[in-house]
């Protein structure tokens, strides 16, 4: 195993937003020396977050990656969202990982962006550690945080490996309780080792012998040892600690502050000593192009070339940046490589590796390695690319489904013209987006995931590729059906000089179950209507369904059977007969009570316990059936069914019902029967805007 592998620690800052994961990242690459300042979010001058849009709203929209040496070792930081309009890039990112720190905030505790990424690291089993993080504030609470930590997270259990010392603003240091040293600091972040205060030693007593017993269940002959009363030692700890991390018995709990830089030193320590390097981690299974087999690719240079892009960045002059983490094998500075995602050879000439908004070229890379790779023409986030003489395919994550959606029109001629392809510039770079056509409305529509995302997708799209956007609430897409069964006759006779045209057919329509689409049958006897005239008949009936007769919207969810008819051996055609039946169909929708479908969405929704009763109240009023509760660690989930029309401005409602700490999902479930003082509006609004 070659000792660059060993040296490297990819590490994934994680966390809900505001808990000071960029502080940290900051304060890193400050001790590390890589900055000569501690950059701060507030003076908007930090490494991690530079673009503007994260600039105007003090927090990261994007992951970030830099990298500094420490004691021997690379270690490569990313500093992921905590917003959860920007939580896909955070899922996205974390394969690239080898571990994660969850940044909790001391003040606040855990949130619900925390249990959801918390969710993430247990899908992808990574390897974690906690960071107790401003401990330096007023109502910090340490023992509080760790508790509720507990309480929020059942597997794999927290414990603590360092104490603070003192509180709030009397915050100094930390006790390693597994060296038994205290680390004071002074006001400058300098570091004073030295013994335990007197005050602590019986608390540190009691939590080290708690941290011992947990930690040595990660080893069979320890746990022997300590049963029998020996003593363990210092190695024996720190040995069975990282093989506890890595098979995620616990998570090691450590503190600190990162804007007082207290604590900083000891837990860079910390991640070189115990956290996994990529030959700690087990081998990548992936399967053949087709999705079959398994093929394993180990973490060593020996092996074929593999790796996944799990990042891009788009820029308007120096292209699309691809960010891939390397699974086996090795990489030289220029050369090529198969994208099996794509099916196509591509070729680079610069291998980067980014820090911030730097980019350095570097000589190559090995397992493990997180690297660039500018202007290549087809690969994007997701792909996988490997050697063309050993291909192999790896799953990355499926980006979160979107919840909000806003109609998209360009402000100008000139936009209109750009609008499409930057907008999909706009999309490689964070595939949460999605752009679609509703083709019941007419409307362009872009999803994300809240109003916040879509609305810095385009500052983006003006700021990188000049073009404006005006952002409507979309339309819905109601449907009609009808209630009763009729029968009718749908007949056209028109006398011209020369050929008439004569189409006549009997039809029946009835409703059918809700979801099951159009259904259209022959049932006449005797040619009173030739055979070829039939589907002549269903186009017509299909093309005014497709419009509907109540306000425009399409007709689903209905069985035509023509029995019957009558035709002249000259005037007949397919045009007289399909015309016959878009008059049939007319007819008979107006006979048989027709009435307007809307969208209906199934809506998870997950929140603290104390928001409960506003939320259910809420949904009730927006015409919501909850289906049923749940509780996860100390939040409620409450899924309900919900019309789309009163879902449209959810986000930001239950933003400001929740103080920012609800989340929710949703997808559509099927359609249901509008009732009918709202489907009269509808119908007037349709009207109106036809005239």
């Amino acid at each position: 195993m070659s000792e660059k592998i060993k040296q490297i620690r990819n590490i994934a800052l994680v966390g809900h937003g505001g808990s000071g994961k960029t502080a940290l990242a900051e304060v890193m690459l400050f001790k590390a020396g890589i900055t000569s300042r501690l950059g701060k979010v507030e003076e908007g001058n930090t490494v991690m977050d530079f673009e503007p849009e994260e600039l105007k709203r003090g927090s990261s929209i994007n992951t970030s990656l830099s990298q500094f040496p420490w004691k021997d070792c690379r270690i490569n930081i990313m500093d992921t969202p905590g917003d959860q309009n920007f939580f896909t890039d955070t899922k996205l990112c974390l394969p690239a990982a080898d571990a994660a720190v969850v940044v909790i905030d001391a003040v606040d505790g855990v949130k619900v962006q925390t249990e959801m990424v918390w969710d993430y690291l247990e899908d992808y089993k990574l390897p974690s550690a906690i960071f107790i993080n401003r401990l330096d504030r007023e109502r910090s609470d340490f023992q509080r945080t760790f508790d509720d930590a507990l309480n929020s997270f059942d597997k794999p259990k927290p414990i603590i490996i360092q104490l603070p010392i003192g509180s709030e603003l009397d915050f100094k240091g930390v006790v390693d309780l597994v060296g038994l040293k205290a680390y004071t600091y002074d006001e400058n972040g300098k570091m004073t080792a030295g013994d335990i205060p007197g005050d602590m030693a019986d608390q540190v007593e009691t939590e080290r012998e708690v941290m011992i017993e947990n930690i040595a269940e990660a080893d069979d002959a320890l746990v022997e040892k300590y049963l029998e009363g020996e003593t363990l030692t210092n190695e024996e700890i720190n040995s069975a600690l990282k093989k506890g991390i890595i098979s995620r018995n616990f998570v090691p709990v450590i503190c600190g502050s990162a804007t007082k830089n207290i604590g900083i030193d000891v837990f860079l320590d910390f991640i070189v000593n115990a956290l996994p390097t990529p030959a700690d981690m087990p081998p990548l299974v992936g399967t053949d192009e087709n999705g079959e087999g398994e093929i394993v690719r180990k973490p060593e240079e020996s092996e074929p070339f593999s790796a996944f892009v799990f990042k891009t960045i788009s820029d308007p002059y120096a292209g699309r940046l691809n960010l891939f983490k390397v699974v086996s094998g090795t990489l030289g500075s220029d050369g090529g490589f198969y994208n099996i995602t794509k099916g196509t050879k591509e070729r680079f000439s610069q291998l980067l590796r980014i820090a911030g908004k730097e980019q350095k070229t570097v000589d190559g890379a090995v397992p493990g390695d997180i690297v660039a790779l500018a202007k290549l023409k087809e690969t994007n986030t997701g792909d996988t690319i490997c050697a063309d003489n050993a291909k192999v395919i790896f799953k990355t994550p499926d980006p979160i489904p979107a919840l909000i959606s806003f109609a998209v029109f360009p402000k100008t001629k000139s936009d209109e013209d750009k609008l499409f392809s930057s907008l999909t510039k706009v999309m490689e770079e964070d595939p949460a987006l999605t752009l679609t056509r509703n083709s019941e409305t007419k409307e362009i529509l872009l999803s994300g995931l809240g109003q916040v995302h879509i609305e810095t997708a385009v500052d983006k799209l003006k700021r990188k590729f000049n073009v404006e956007v005006v952002l409507e609430t979309p339309k819905i897409p109601y449907k009609e059906t009808i209630k009763k069964k009729v029968r009718v006759q749908g007949r056209h006779k028109k006398q011209t000089g020369g050929h008439g045209q004569f189409g006549d057919c009997w039809i029946r329509m009835e409703p059918q179950p809700r979801g099951s689409g159009f259904k259209f049958e022959n049932a006449v006897v005797g040619g009173a209507i030739p055979k070829t005239y039939i589907p002549a008949v269903e186009k017509g009936v299909l093309e005014s369904a497709a419009r509907g007769i109540l306000a425009g919207y399409p007709c689903v969810d209905f069985k035509v059977v023509v029995d019957d008819g009558s035709y002249h051996s000259v005037d007949s055609s397919e045009m007289a007969f399909k015309i016959a039946g878009s008059v049939a169909f007319k007819k008979a929708a107006e006979q048989a009570s027709p009435t307007l479908l809307e969208p209906i969405m199934v809506v998870t929704v997950i929140t603290p316990d104390e928001f409960m009763g506003d939320i259910m109240g809420d949904l009730n009023s927006r015409r919501g059936r909850v289906l049923g509760m749940d509780s996860k660690g100390k939040n409620q989930v409450i899924k309900a069914q919900v019309p789309l029309s009163e879902m449209q401005t959810y986000a930001p409602d239950l933003n400001s019902m929740t103080g920012g700490r609800g989340f929710y999902q949703m997808e559509f479930t099927h359609y249901d029967e509008l009732p009918a003082q709202m489907a009269q509006k509808v119908i007037e609004a349709a009207n109106a805007e036809d005239e």
